[in-house]
């Protein structure tokens, strides 16, 4: 494990990306290695909202998601910047760049079991560069959806079996006032 632990918490299991650990008879995971999560609200000029599909082992299914990804997860990523990472993940997900990447929060993403933390950002002046999918590792589709037609095409993915992951409706409320953006 590359991460030291405050004094007193004691690791009862260790694998190869999760550490369960108790500390004072909690007990939580933490991620060795990651500095945080970034998460990206991205709208296109037309007012489409850039979204992921992906397949979660932990639900079992494909789920919808704002795009997203960790923080300094690899050697050549130790040092990374909250907003680099967002650049590169936005890029790497979606084949979207943007102009400007703006930080609007940061907070626990589970705070009853894990010590993880997550950084929104908005993306700004959207240009295609690539088609996106994610790495060799990643299996994602890419949506772009009208803001108005959200509610409607989160509904369909929930009857078709898709979750839908909740940071979708935080990404936007943090993004303030969208016309059409509250499903």
């Amino acid at each position: 494990m590359s991460a030291r632990l405050p004094d007193g918490v004691r690791v009862l299991c260790e694998g190869r990306f999760l550490t369960l650990v108790d500390d004072g008879g909690w007990e939580y995971v933490t991620r060795a290695g990651v500095a945080g999560i970034v998460v990206i609200v991205a709208i296109t000029d037309a007012g489409q909202l850039v979204l992921v599909e992906q397949h979660r082992p932990a639900v079992r299914r494909r789920v919808i998601e704002l795009p997203a990804g960790l923080v300094g997860d690899t050697a050549d990523r130790r040092t990374e910047d909250f907003g680099e990472a967002a650049r590169r993940e936005l890029e790497e997900e979606t084949g979207y760049a943007a102009r400007e990447m703006v930080e609007l929060a940061e907070g626990p993403v589970a705070v009853g079991v894990s010590d993880e933390t997550v950084r929104f950002f908005h993306a700004r002046g959207l240009t295609r560069v690539g088609a996106g999918g994610g790495d060799d590792t990643e299996d994602i589709t890419v949506h772009e959806v009208a803001l108005g037609d959200l509610a409607a095409f989160l509904a369909d993915g929930k009857r078709r079996g898709l979750d839908v992951d909740a940071k979708i409706f935080a990404g936007l409320y943090l993004i303030g006032p969208v016309s059409g953006a509250r499903p």
